[in-house]
């Protein structure tokens, strides 16, 4: 790999090598549109990123939302169950016992979260909790830096890609079904979620239009 460029997925690779968790991931975050996922080291830290994104809850939404870590060293708590209550079971089922799930973040600038699982619960002991945010750093400095970089690299180039398909087919949906971006986006995560697909499908579908979706039945206007 000599003179090859770092990316988020070598970051993410490092950051399980060195810590005692069993995968990683990055999703990219926006305050003012759909976060994304960008890559996982494996199959369950990749269902981790869908279900927190197409859920809209967990510890990498209230990581970005508070600009802080969320440790969350047993899934199965009252606690993480009360918080998450659809995140903390289908991440249990999916192989995690525990998440760590760390912003993206220098200055105002928050690009994402980086988010580590283990599937036996347990914490991070101060040494490696402060290795794990050091790794969060350096993602965070990568991702900032490789625009250039495609999808199977961990880049950012597939995101605008990912983004423009995503709020193309939630503006779609809004006069489909005559409802807010907001509520067209609900409805668009919760159909994903419903199905077991990644919202990214659903939405080239919905684009493509092989996927209509019925009328809300609470509303009582003519619009179909």
């Amino acid at each position: 790999m000599r003179g090859a460029r770092v990316n988020v997925l070598d970051v993410c690779a490092a950051a399980v090598a060195a810590l005692p968790v069993g995968g990683a991931g990055v999703s990219a975050m926006s305050r003012s549109s759909a976060g994304y996922p960008l890559c996982s080291t494996d199959d369950i830290s990749e269902r981790l990123e869908e279900l927190q994104l197409t859920l809209g809850e967990g510890p990498c939404v209230d990581a970005f939302t508070r600009g802080g870590a969320v440790l969350t060293p047993d899934l199965r708590t009252d606690e993480a169950l009360s918080r998450w209550p659809v995140f903390a079971p289908a991440a249990a089922e999916a192989g995690a016992g525990a998440v760590f799930a760390f912003p993206l973040q220098i200055g105002a600038i928050s690009p994402g979260v980086l988010d580590m699982y283990a599937t036996e619960a347990g914490g991070l002991d101060t040494e490696d909790l402060a290795d794990a945010m050091a790794y969060a750093h350096t993602a965070t400095l990568v991702l900032l830096g490789t625009g250039a970089d495609g999808p199977e690299n961990g880049g950012l180039e597939d995101l605008g890609g990912y983004r423009a398909e995503i709020d193309q087919a939630t503006g779609m949906l809004t006069e489909q079904l005559g409802v807010s971006l907001e509520e067209a986006f609900i409805r668009l995560r919760a159909h994903a979620y419903a199905h077991g697909r990644r919202l990214a499908e659903v939405a080239a579908d919905v684009v493509a239009r092989r996927l209509r979706f019925p009328p809300d039945p609470d509303r009582t206007d003519d619009d179909t």
